[in-house]
């Protein structure tokens, strides 16, 4: 299927659904995030594989500090060891890492490894693997907002630019609207996620849970795209040429 569909160029992940899946079979939440580790190496692989150029997945949220402190010192736990075992990989298969979100809070070490990997991939021209983390929509919305009044009072910027180049201000700006957004677990909202490059996306929801999600519920997603006209305003008449 894969082969002959047409492959979006950004397609975005919410991974939703580790601690139901730990709690299914009796097991402690950090396993379920441990297996969604395992599942987000398998699909990044994958998405390079078959020709994605953008990958975005929403890995921690700004909401989520407020989760129980010993669940989140548990997931900087994993993010160390993910970007510790994603070098070769990255390297390997010259893929591009960046991350969206306020590294701000997260705590130094961890930090250093983030800015490691964004630096040594930084010339690669595979997939770019965008990582969300400590990453909020409206967050972003809001330091771009800040960049342009910045900007606006250098006289940097006129008020006729700011909505033709309002993208230029979101975090790694050479990025792309996403063209399919999938949501595991069941869950259907978009939770703060993206929410200037969403705009025209095509959605899909999967009661698949993350740590279960795989090349073959992928390859769904995408058939489900393919089957999706995208009119971006205009009527199927336009799209289509009838």
């Amino acid at each position: 299927m894969v082969k002959s569909a047409t492959i979006p160029t950004h397609v975005g992940i919410i991974m939703d659904g580790n601690g139901r899946w730990a709690k299914k079979r009796l097991l402690p939440r950090v396993m379920g995030h441990r297996e969604g580790v395992k599942t987000v190496k398998k699909i990044t692989e994958f998405a390079a594989k078959i020709g994605i150029r953008y990958l975005s997945l929403f890995a921690f949220s700004t909401e989520n500090w407020l989760r129980p402190q010993d669940e989140v010192s548990t997931l900087m736990d994993l993010l160390d060891e993910y970007i510790e075992s994603e070098v070769e990989l990255i390297l390997s298969q010259g893929i591009k890492f960046v991350v969206s979100g306020d590294l701000g809070r997260i705590r130094e070490s961890t930090r250093k490894k983030l800015n490691n990997l964004i630096e040594i991939s930084r010339n690669n021209s595979g997939m770019v693997l965008n990582l969300a983390l400590n990453y909020g929509g409206r967050d972003e919305l809001i330091h771009a907002v800040k960049l342009i009044i910045d900007d606006y009072s250098k006289g940097l910027l006129s008020k006729d630019d700011i909505e033709k180049k309002f993208s230029l201000y979101l975090y790694n700006a050479e990025i792309p609207d996403i063209d399919l957004l999938i949501r595991t677990s069941g869950e259907i909202r978009i939770s703060n996620f993206m929410l200037w490059r969403i705009a025209y996306s095509e959605l899909y929801f999967t009661k698949v849970l993350w740590p279960d999600f795989n090349e073959d519920n992928f390859r769904d997603a995408i058939a489900d795209y393919n089957k999706r006209i995208r009119r971006f305003g205009k009527t199927d008449e336009q799209i289509i040429g009838k």
